[in-house]
């Protein structure tokens, strides 16, 4: 025995097994932890791609609006002429004009669930 063991201290054994055993259920919840936190980054992500297409839209429809004097006729259209581009396997874009002079239903939704 050593000057610094103590005879009288007390000390937890642990078996090999138990501390293996110990070892991977912390290694387990931790992974999981870090799945978890890059699952939630990857959705808030995608809701801040879908904020930001949606306020695209809205900002094209309105610019459309104030040089042509009409609303566009489709999605397509902003496409072609205001330069609008989106992950079309991520989002769906509903567009639906009402008239020339009314402002267009516009809905983006996420595919796959996300967001």
């Amino acid at each position: 025995m050593s000057r610094f063991e103590d005879k009288d201290a007390f000390s937890i054994r642990i078996s090999d097994s138990a501390y293996r055993i110990l070892s991977l259920f912390i290694f387990t919840i931790v992974a999981v932890l870090f799945f978890i936190a890059v699952d939630e980054t990857g959705k808030v992500n995608v809701r801040k791609q879908q904020e930001s297409l949606e306020s695209a839209l809205s900002r094209d429809i309105v610019q459309c609006y104030a040089i042509e004097g009409r609303y566009p006729p489709s999605l397509e259209y902003m496409e072609e002429h205001y330069g609008l581009v989106y992950d079309k396997e991520i989002f769906f874009v509903d567009y639906q004009p009402i008239g020339a002079n009314l402002y267009p239903d516009v809905t983006v939704i996420s595919i796959g669930g996300e967001g």
